[in-house]
């Protein structure tokens, strides 16, 4: 388990879903994805979260991505299934379906909508932990869920022996700050917000879980590469090049821009599922220009 953290670190993509204009799932973009991702640097893939629309997929399409990911990264970089619901019975199965997959580990997200107690989460939680022999990777994302895992009850959590990190997309580099040295090598943190990954991971964070490295994977992955190693002025340096496009890659809600990006660049088709639209016009020339201004296109 402790090999298997070293691994994840790093530049670990929220990789997209392609999909067609029809909003079926593109597989063979998909495919051509995973493997610009391995060629261009990225250190993990996260299958299904957020930025590859869980929310809408069938439960059906979310393994079916899961195992195409795994199949097609065929072990050259861990690939990190998204696993979350509202419901612990759902996150649990599909939890067992990412370990049965091959997956290296899962991502599992606050339960949105309902929004349970920190009781409700640590025990949440730990049946995920205990449901499958696999690498868990919490996920706080309190401006979707609502809910918010407090820091006492990631330290309890801790304690899980396959809990092995979080993804922190608060954005509160203080609060950030307080839960490494809390959890002292305890648990990996892992940045969940583009815009503050850099400082993060200059305070001891081990990673960014990014939306913008799905639009230059190589530039977000010699960033952290930098960033980990406490070289903070290279770090800075690269974090001030991509700043602009850190902000407008969330302009509407992601996946949003980030998919609108990626047409642009000839990675992928338009296709989005309702109730997401495609990206509004008066945000096309701006990210189009912004990608210009970055040498993307």
């Amino acid at each position: 388990m402790t090999q298997l953290v070293q691994h994840i670190q790093g530049s670990i993509v929220a990789l997209v879903t392609p999909m067609l204009e029809d909003g079926k799932v593109d597989w063979k973009g998909l495919e051509k994805l995973v493997e610009w991702h391995i060629e261009q640097g990225t250190n993990a893939i996260v299958a299904v979260g957020t930025t590859g629309e869980s929310s809408t997929l069938t439960m059906d399409e979310h393994s079916q991505v899961v195992k195409e990911v795994v199949r097609v990264a065929n072990k050259r970089i861990p690939v990190i299934a998204g696993t979350g619901a509202n419901s612990t019975h759902e996150a649990v199965k599909l939890t067992q379906e990412a370990y049965e997959f091959g997956a290296d580990a899962v991502l599992s997200v606050v339960p949105y909508y309902n929004k349970p107690s920190q009781e409700g989460l640590y025990q949440h939680f730990k049946a995920v932990a205990e449901s499958a022999d696999i690498p868990v990777i919490l996920y706080n994302v309190p401006s979707r869920t609502i809910t918010d895992l407090h820091n006492d009850t990631v330290m309890r959590l801790a304690g899980i022996k396959n809990i092995i990190g979080i993804k922190d997309a608060t954005g509160d580099l203080e609060r950030g700050r307080e839960l490494i040295e809390r959890l002292n090598g305890q648990m990996v943190v892992y940045s969940g917000d583009d815009e503050t990954a850099t400082e993060l991971m200059l305070m001891g964070g081990k990673g960014s879980i990014s939306v913008t490295a799905n639009v230059t994977p190589k530039k977000v992955s010699v960033l952290c590469q930098e960033a980990i190693a406490n070289h903070a002025e290279q770090a800075r340096l690269l974090d001030r090049e991509i700043a602009k496009l850190n902000i407008i890659l969330f302009c509407e809600a992601n996946p949003v821009p980030v998919k609108w990006a990626l047409y642009e660049m000839g990675m992928i088709e338009k296709g989005i599922r309702l109730p997401l639209t495609p990206l509004a016009e008066q945000h096309r020339l701006p990210l189009r220009e912004t990608l210009q201004d970055i040498g993307i296109i």
